[in-house]
């Protein structure tokens, strides 16, 4: 896949059918991933659903193994390499959830990781990947210096790079959880996801287009990073100046020949950009209501519906609570 001169150079036709591809691999990835995890529940929330005035239901990713949705995608592209690919072992760029999964994944098919991550990221949570068995390689700089080194890492070993969403194979593991979704509930009316880079996004709204066009497709983002956003307003990536945020999971640039911009343009998803206090609102919320502890990302989906709830009153909403890895102490800050 490319961008050339800034704009996407997968056309509107090539979109779609890569979506219905999408589709189908996800149905596979859904089916695989029972192999080691069972489905993540789909719960209806009493006290939401009263608060919204319509049926919410909370697609629990926080309780998949590693805390997170990531271990959709990398189970899924990392199972599907062929036995000569693996045995070179495989390697990704991350901070947290996805080098958890990559970490996780390599584990159960019995194969190397390397993890390149920033040397300033959580300790808690490169511990983590390291106690799943990955070696982790840390850099001085961002993410984009961690991401460049892995990348050059692969190509240098012959190990295969795992994107955290630029891969089609990874998209359409995420996709497995909206395979679950009509599984587990067959009428949805709306489905709201954090975006980042746009794989769970995509993997979703694939699913969703194939199986359930009727359901309406929810994009929510943190005011404080917004480069996908920006880029489908603007049908082409662009620099954005992004801050700090509480749904960390969901920030950092795109990559310039990202698969997802083109993927979410044929979509077309509704958008809600979210201001960054609402997050640690929702956080809270979600805490008195289910008595979970949930991370920025994951109530980023929540603090999205309450703008859309006037229109939604009395139809069934699925919010997708993607992940739960966030310090105690952060978390207690956040919902103070």
């Amino acid at each position: 896949m490319s961008v050339a001169g800034g704009e996407s150079a997968i056309t509107s036709t090539a979109a779609r059918s890569m979506l219905a591809d999408l589709a189908a691999a996800s149905e596979h990835a859904a089916t695989g991933l029972r192999k080691v995890a069972p489905p993540s529940p789909l719960v209806e929330s009493a006290g939401l659903s009263r608060r919204f005035d319509c049926r919410v239901l909370l697609k629990c990713e926080h309780l998949l193994p590693t805390g997170s949705f990531k271990l959709r995608g990398a189970y899924a592209r990392i199972s599907a390499l062929g036995t000569d690919r693996a045995k070179a072992g495989v390697v990704a760029a991350s901070s947290g959830n996805h080098g958890l999964g990559v970490a996780q994944a390599a584990r159960l098919r019995g194969i190397e990781a390397t993890v390149h991550a920033p040397a300033g990221a959580s300790r808690a949570k490169l511990d983590a990947i390291q106690r799943l068995g990955a070696a982790l390689v840390l850099h001085e700089g961002d993410c984009l210096v961690a991401e460049s080194a892995a990348r050059a890492a692969a190509a240098k070993t012959g190990a295969c790079y795992i994107s955290p969403y630029n891969d089609i194979g990874v998209i359409a593991g995420q996709g497995g959880a909206a395979v679950e979704m009509l599984e587990q509930c067959g009428s949805i009316d709306a489905v709201i996801v954090s975006v980042g880079g746009g794989g769970l996004l995509c993997g979703i709204g694939a699913v969703l287009a194939s199986r359930s066009p009727e359901t309406e497709l929810v994009g929510a983002w943190s005011d404080h990073s917004t480069p996908l956003l920006r880029a489908l307003e603007a049908g082409r990536i662009i620099s954005v100046a992004e801050k700090s945020t509480l749904a960390d999971a969901t920030a950092g640039a795109l990559e310039p020949d990202t698969v997802t911009l083109p993927l979410a343009m044929e979509l077309a998803p509704t958008t809600v950009e979210v201001a960054e206090a609402r997050i640690g609102a929702a956080m809270r919320l979600i805490a008195e209501e289910e008595r979970w502890i949930v991370e920025g990302a994951a109530a980023l989906a929540l603090a999205a519906l309450e703008p859309l709830a006037p229109r939604l009153r009395g139809k069934t909403v699925a919010i997708v609570l993607c992940g739960r890895n966030i310090l105690l102490n952060r978390f207690l800050e956040a919902v103070a």
